[in-house]
């Protein structure tokens, strides 16, 4: 008797015990790669704890750990990146914009020396005469394309910044959310202070296609976090000061459509996008 008392305690214990999943360590690690760690431990703690989230041992190239997302014995079991139709129907997204859309408010990075450089522009036409880097694999290279702006392909993350300023382009759009670390990474490099380029998108959690349980456990937590404020309140600790920084209703404001923006993206609900008049909400 005491014998299957101790075995139905032990399998007790083992059935509580959290499955650990994998979160990758990208290259761009530092506010983003943080905050997007911390909202996953959030979402999952909200929905109860079945799961408990690690960084990959090392680190990846984001074109990579979409590979091991998607590859049954991978080595990643979920991770934040930009949202597309393509994406969307290699892996199973949850859709619920990590940065509320921030992600498609672009800034420009430029040489120090250069800082003035889009002073003048007013229109997407006055944009088409400089030259983007963007990521070979990234959505916002074909976004950009589709308005007839020049994009200039770099195939590694770390590339983009070195490669600006040895003049291979004008600027680097990157978002709002991730341009000011970067900056202060590259003391070379500058922020514009005069246009916002922005397009709808979104950057989700994705996970396997086969994996719906860990999806349905991060969408429940996610939704947890929004309805308790705990998801507003870590999205502005991370982001509200550069927010702020970037003065973003005081810039010309350049919109954008996006063709890659799949039709299930929930932008009637108000609630997760990010829009000027929430400047006002910032702490």
């Amino acid at each position: 008797m005491r014998l299957l008392w101790i075995l139905c305690l032990w399998c007790s214990l083992a059935a509580a015990e959290p499955t650990t999943i994998y979160f990758p360590r990208s290259d761009g690690d530092g506010s983003q790669g943080d905050y997007g760690m911390a909202l996953l431990e959030l979402a999952l703690a909200k929905a109860g704890g079945h799961y408990r989230a690690e960084r990959s041992p090392t680190h990846m190239q984001q074109n990579r750990a979409l590979a091991e997302l998607q590859s049954p014995r991978g080595s990643i079991d979920v991770i934040a990146t930009m949202t597309s139709i393509e994406r969307e129907a290699k892996m199973l997204p949850v859709r619920i914009p990590m940065t509320r859309g921030l992600i498609g408010w672009r800034i420009g990075l430029l040489r120090a020396e250069r800082k003035e450089l889009l002073r003048a522009v007013r229109s997407v036409d006055d944009l088409r005469h400089f030259t983007a880097g963007q990521g070979r694999d990234w959505p916002d290279t074909e976004i950009l394309r589709h308005s007839g702006l020049p994009v200039q392909a770099v195939a590694i993350y770390n590339n983009l910044f070195g490669l600006l300023n040895a003049d291979h382009y004008d600027w680097a759009p990157r978002s709002a959310n991730e341009i000011w670390a970067e900056a202060a990474r590259h003391p070379e490099l500058a922020v514009d202070p005069y246009v916002v380029v922005r397009y709808p998108t979104a950057d989700y959690f994705f996970v396997n296609r086969n994996n719906s349980a860990l999806a349905e456990e991060i969408r429940r937590g996610l939704e947890a976090a929004l309805a308790d404020g705990s998801f507003e309140k870590l999205f502005y600790a991370y982001y509200g000061k550069h927010i702020r920084q970037a003065r973003l209703d005081k810039r010309v404001l350049i919109n954008l459509p996006n063709p890659l923006l799949p039709p299930q993206t929930p932008l009637s609900r108000k609630e997760l996008w990010f829009t000027l008049d929430d400047l006002k909400r910032i702490p």
